[in-house]
């Protein structure tokens, strides 16, 4: 057997980088047990852990871009180790020294990132180009809110309506809001887990600057990634601001009466719980509420639903990055909800729909099985 010693300079990268947390794991493997990617291929989280605690990192393995950084590992760790920041300060080591090695899909978004702030390749000026026709104008001091799409409805057509139904919605309920368009840049959460330190902060700046020069006060998100990263780590960078998630916003504005109902949706909903959302912010209620308060509407969980819900494959970057047929969590998802007899599969992430309509074209389910945002179904019930 051969014998290795630690590699100390490599040690220390991975703890600069902010990985220290390898020095509480005691390798019981419950991350392993627990990660998703177990439901399709290998995975092993505890033994990548060890690798990074004594130093010992290939760089060209493919391994270290499979985190979608979902947090079930993270929740059932009996040590509380933070896994994905392990996973994720060896990924800042990977772009810092073998930038190559990173898959080309990412290397492009991250691209588009510095240089048109966002990662699907569109222009900045056409960020605003969702709310042609809806009236929603440019924030304002004297808004209450500023409503912040995310990347993916602005510039994916196939989502476009997420956003769009969402300001409907907000102008209907007699919310003073705006968005601030061009002025925009992604939310850089992605790029960040992905170990782009730099180009997250540089995105960060740029929103934080806007937000303040521009009066902003309360954020309202349609994405749980966005929500997170304003809500967390924003105010690291002095960005501090009230942040809600669109779920929250609607469920209090159906609690005030503010939203009232005119129409029955008669559908079987199954609705899945966002990681971002869920795992990492503990909102379970909020959407439930939003949808049990549609009348005609029957409410379904998946099969592992809230705290076990299982992630759509599109976090850590991987929305960015290809993903093996037989691998794709999202069609496991897809297929479970159409065996549940639903109608429509709900959820709250742009991410999540994005993989979920992905699925039901592969899967050739269009017609069986219909993906839809939480807001969508409200305005259908306006």
């Amino acid at each position: 057997m051969e014998t290795v010693e630690p590699f100390e300079e490599a040690i220390d990268l991975i703890r600069d980088a902010g990985g220290d947390a390898f020095k509480l794991c005691f390798q019981c493997g419950l991350c392993t047990a627990s990660c998703p990617w177990n439901t399709v291929r290998t995975f092993m989280p505890h033994r990548m852990i060890c690798e990074s605690r004594y130093g010992l990192v290939d760089l060209e393995d493919e391994s270290w871009w499979q985190c979608t950084t979902c947090d079930q590992c993270v929740e059932r760790c009996p040590r509380g180790v933070a896994i994905t920041d392990i996973l994720g300060s060896v990924r800042k080591i990977l772009l810092d020294f073998e930038y190559r090695m990173a898959p080309a899909s990412l290397r492009s978004a991250m691209g588009g990132l510095s240089g048109e702030g966002n990662p699907w390749g569109g222009e900045r000026k056409d960020r605003s180009d969702w709310i042609k026709d809806t009236g929603i104008k440019t924030f304002s001091e004297a808004d209450e809110a500023l409503y912040f799409s995310c990347c993916t409805p602005a510039y994916d057509t196939r989502l476009g309506n997420v956003a769009r139904a969402t300001g409907r919605i907000l102008q209907k309920a007699g919310v003073g809001f705006g968005t601030l368009g061009s002025k925009e840049s992604c939310c850089g959460e992605s790029v960040r887990k992905v170990g782009n330190q730099d180009v997250f902060e540089s995105l960060a700046k740029n929103n934080i600057k806007a937000f303040q020069e521009n009066g902003v006060k309360e954020i309202i998100a349609t994405s749980p990634h966005c929500y997170t990263t304003f809500k967390n780590d924003y105010p690291e960078l002095g960005g501090i601001f009230e942040v809600s998630h669109v779920t929250q916003v609607l469920d209090r504005l159906i609690s005030q009466g503010k939203i009232s109902f005119t129409k029955e949706v008669k559908k079987k909903v199954i609705y899945h719980d966002p990681c971002y959302l869920g795992r990492h912010n503990g909102i379970y209620d909020e959407p439930r509420n939003v949808l049990q308060s549609i009348p005609g509407l029957q409410l379904l969980d998946e099969l592992n639903a809230k705290e076990n819900s299982l992630c759509c494959g599109g976090g850590g970057g991987r929305i960015w990055m290809e993903t093996l047929k037989g691998e794709r969590f999202s069609d496991i998802l897809v297929a479970q909800a159409a065996q549940q007899g639903a109608d429509i599969l709900a959820t709250a992430c742009p991410y999540c729909i994005l993989n979920f309509k992905d699925s039901v074209a592969t899967g050739e389910m269009d017609g069986d099985l219909e993906i839809m945002d939480v807001a969508e179904l409200v305005e259908l019930a306006l």
